[in-house]
């Protein structure tokens, strides 16, 4: 199986002065996703958690919404011409009775650049799609003074990172602060379906009443995981997209950007942030 870091050699100059040396460097491998053995998407991912990041981007899909959609998952034999398994390849099983959406080109494209749709028929599809309608009605509130902490907590906890430099994080907390989940990843998206996807695994969703915090932007994609997943808080600590602005205003999601310390702006849902 792909590892989360490879070692290359560098040539690395401080101060004018050069040498040799190796290099940690975040591992970078595709990921198919196959549904009931019929490819579906394909994403750009760091080797690890690899069923969670299956099964969590197909709930961001509408597809799953518990475990008991889900009969198995596993890593496809066979993957090459020469029949190894390459580890990069995972198909999920779903259970009897579960609907299986039309795999399309189309559909098979989008979820591959993994750029969201686009536009109003966008939001449209994720209010309609959505297994877990009460974000808006959840009450839950944090304290604007414990939404600031919350980016520190979750770089002292990433591993990776500090060995790497090159991984996002997506952290999982409750309203009192603890730090349910972490997740790493070269991509965002990824490091999120992973949160979702062990979610489920353990039989959480929805996740009410918890705080998703991302590093980086927060992206119409990663507003429509958190409102697909029943999370009522979304925060990172950069820019929203004006689309995923869109889609908190209209799906009461709270989605805060620019999270930095005892700085931020709320873009939508302020009233479940105190001050």
């Amino acid at each position: 199986m792909g590892r989360v870091t490879e070692r290359r050699r560098v040539v690395r100059i401080r101060n004018g002065v050069a040498g040799v040396r190796p290099d940690t460097l975040v591992a970078e491998e595709p990921l198919e996703i196959r549904l009931n053995g019929k490819p579906l998407a394909i994403t750009m991912r760091t080797p690890g958690d690899d069923f969670a990041l299956a099964v969590g981007f197909l709930v961001s899909e509408g597809v799953l919404a518990s475990a008991a959609d889900v009969q198995a998952v596993t890593y496809c034999e066979g993957a090459t011409e020469d029949g190894s398994n390459t580890y990069n390849v995972v198909n999920v099983q779903l259970a009897a009775g579960v609907p299986v959406p039309d795999i399309t080109l189309e559909r098979n494209v989008y979820t591959t650049s993994s750029c969201g749709l686009c536009g109003k028929a966008s939001l449209d599809a994720v209010r309609t799609a959505t297994r877990f309608p009460g974000t808006a009605a959840d009450p839950v509130r944090i304290s604007a003074d414990l939404l600031g902490e919350l980016p520190d907590r979750l770089r002292a906890a990433q591993k990776v990172f500090d060995r790497t430099g090159g991984l996002h994080a997506a952290g999982l907390f409750t309203a009192q602060g603890e730090l349910v989940d972490l997740r790493e990843d070269v991509g965002r998206h990824n490091a999120v379906d992973k949160i979702v996807g062990r979610a489920l695994q353990a039989g959480r969703l929805p996740l009410a009443g918890a705080v998703l915090l991302v590093s980086g932007r927060a992206s119409f994609e990663l507003a429509q995981k958190a409102v697909m997943a029943g999370v009522p808080v979304l925060a990172a600590v950069s820019a929203p997209s004006s689309l995923a602005v869109d889609l908190a205003l209209d799906s009461g999601l709270t989605l805060v950007g620019f999270l930095r310390g005892p700085n931020m702006n709320i873009y939508a849902g302020e009233e479940r942030i105190t001050r």
